[in-house]
Formats: C-alpha cells, structure tokens, sequence
C-alpha cells in the first residue's frame, strides 16, 4: 500500500515551519498514542507512520530530499524509484551508471539555506491608521559565535574523515539480480561533511549553531489587516554548510476597538442623538479615529439606525493611495432621569400624540378639563 503523503500525516501544509510542525507532532502524538487507545488495531501502526513522518520533516536534509524526490532515502534519485525495471536493489541511475561504467557520483551536501520562521504581532486599530514600529521577540538558530559555525573548538584543528578519507561519501557492495552493485552513500560518520570534528566547540556542542533570543524591529504599515503577512528577509533561521539564513514571517492581528468597528477600510461608529435633535434636526459633531472632527447635519424627522457617511475618514488602503470612510450610525439617547418639570412637559407631549405612557392617569390637559367642567 502507498505510503500517505508526510505532510498530510502531520495535518500541515509543505510551507510549514519548523515550529508548525513540533506542534503539530506534539499533538497529534498525544492523541494518537497506543496507550490513548486501548483496544484500537490500528493505533500502532498509525503512531508508527506518525514518528515517520516527523523524523523526515523535522530534518532539514530529510525534508529537502522528500519534497524534491517524495523520499527521504538518500539511495533514491529524481525520477526513478527504489526498485527498477521490476528488479528489487537499483536505487536509481547512478547505481545504473556505477554498475556499467565504474565510479560513481561523487556529491558533498552543498550550503543549506536556513527555515522561514513565524511570529505572531497584534497591533491597535490606531496603529493601523499611522502605521507603526513595533518589536517582535524570536528565538531562532544562529551560527555559533565561538566557532563560527566550522564546528571545532576554537585553536584545534578540522581533521580529514577517516572513514570516507574526506569525500564525504561511502562506497557499498550489494548483490543483485543482475550481479553486484556498488553503490556509493552519503558518509554516516561526517554526514557528507569529509571533516572529522575531534573537539567539538563547547558553546555549540559541535552543531555549528547556538539558540539564541533575539528583539527584532518590525515596520507596520499603514492599513494593515488580520490577512497581512510581513516577510523580513534574513530574519529566520541560519543555514548550513555556509547557505543563506530563512525569512522571518510576521502575521499581523488587530485588536478590537472599544469605539469604532472595521470592516476593510471603511470605520463604523455609533453616535448617539436626543429625540429634539432628531425630531427637530441639528448639527453635530463627530470625531474620527485620528482624532479629526467633523459636522454632520442631522435633518428633522432622522430615525434610529440612518446612517451617514464621512468619506476619507476610515482607514487607509494597504499599499495604495487614500482611505476609507467613516459611517456614522445615530441612536435615539433616552434620558433615564428626569426632572418633575421635564416629566410633565413629556406627559403632555404624549397625550397630544394620543400615546399611552405609565404614570398618572390623568396628564395636565385632562385635570383642567376636569376642573372646568368639561368632562
């Protein structure tokens, strides 16, 4: 049966980054371990394929191999399997090649660029507005500053691997059917290095690279969203074998505003009206995120919920020119307390628009009528 593919095992996509995949593994280890289910058949094999896929993800080497072959076997070669012709033991065309002409291709790992590492970044919608500088907090892998990433210790000296005699390579004798094989792998005791590291370095233990924490700057532009990625370049993990360092990628959250509502550039803000201001009209005055103020004219009649829009006073486009607008949305304010006079003066306006309200049964019109007999 086909072996699923290892990205999918780890419910991650072929972008991930070292972190993304930890975790993903962490998870899905706990919740697919045997002892987490008794009585399963299958969770063995299934926890199995699971620690499969993250050796060869988690290794740089591993993963580069399988996501240019679809194997992290160093025997295969691009567009031939581990089996040729219906013959078990060809791992590809260089054994071909090595078979019939003698030799064998000879390749030391080349420089590695370093992975892309991720950092979450929340901003304010006011910073949305300006932009802003912020500082970010990365731990990353950076080459060592003891050995400077040859991986000796300071004053001892790199010696010639006294397996593979500095090739970085390896030559094995297999049997076949078509007769023997030589075959020629990546040397298991200096990784393809051809160096033999006798004293590693003490700070770094004889990786070439050190964990360290870093405070990084990072230019928000203006009118930034949930959507946003930010890619600082050389800001992710160092490479290897003197390759490039990775990106760092920056994904951007805003922050909910206690006032003003977004939805793309345009700003959504609740102003509340009197019932004169309403009834009668008025002009008033609204103030914007940044703090600009503008007058907007409230006409006679103006119900709860009309909405009137200030344009260029909403966020600005990412990227581009101008900005939004600011749609203002009027409410009815009810008063909660009032005075006997204002309590009176209400009665009446009820009663002139013949609306029942609690209270007295009787409002001021009602008592003269009865006082002058006009019942």
């Amino acid at each position: 049966m086909a072996k699923r593919d290892y990205y999918e095992v780890l419910g991650v996509s072929r972008n991930a980054s070292q972190e993304e995949i930890k975790r993903a593994y962490r998870q899905l280890a706990r919740r697919l371990h045997p002892d987490a289910n008794p009585g399963d058949p299958t969770a063995e094999e299934r926890f199995k394929e699971l620690n499969e896929a993250y050796e060869v993800l988690s290794d740089p080497e591993k993963r580069a191999r399988y996501d240019q072959l679809g194997t992290a076997d160093p025997r295969a070669t691009a567009g031939f399997g581990a089996d040729f012709g219906g013959f078990p033991g060809f791992g590809g065309f260089d054994e071909i090649f090595d078979m019939f002409f003698g030799g064998g291709a000879q390749r030391r790992p080349g420089p590695e660029r370093g992975p892309d590492l991720r950092v979450d970044l929340t901003v304010d919608l006011d910073e949305v507005l300006t932009g802003a500088e912020k500082e970010v907090r990365v731990v990353r892998e950076e080459v060592c500053p003891r050995c400077h990433g040859n991986q000796a210790e300071p004053g001892t000296r790199l010696e010639v691997c006294p397996l593979c005699r500095g090739r970085g390579q390896v030559e094995q004798i297999r049997d076949t059917l078509l007769g023997r094989l030589r075959q020629v792998e990546t040397c298991p005791r200096c990784q393809g290095s051809g160096r033999w590291i006798e004293t590693p370095c003490r700070q770094c233990r004889g990786r070439g690279q050190v964990r360290m924490e870093r405070k990084i700057a990072v230019r928000v532009p203006p009118g930034v969203n949930d959507a946003t990625r930010l890619r600082l370049q050389g800001e992710g993990g160092a490479g290897r074998r003197g390759g490039p360092p990775g990106d760092l990628i920056v994904f951007v959250h805003v922050r909910e505003h206690p006032r003003f509502r977004r939805e793309g550039e345009d700003l959504w803000v609740d102003v509340p009206i009197g019932f004169a201001q309403a009834a009668l009209g008025a002009d008033i005055t609204v103030e914007g995120l940044g703090g600009e103020r503008e007058t907007v004219q409230i006409p006679p009649g103006t119900q709860p919920g009309t909405v009137f829009k200030i344009p260029r006073l909403g966020l600005p486009r990412l990227g581009g020119q101008g900005r939004g607008a600011l749609n203002v949305r009027v409410g009815l304010e009810v008063p909660t307390h009032l005075t006997p006079k204002e309590r009176e003066w209400l009665r009446h306006w009820a009663e002139l628009r013949q609306e029942p309200v609690h209270g007295e049964e009787r409002g001021l019109f009602r008592k003269m009528k009865d006082v002058l007999g006009g019942r």
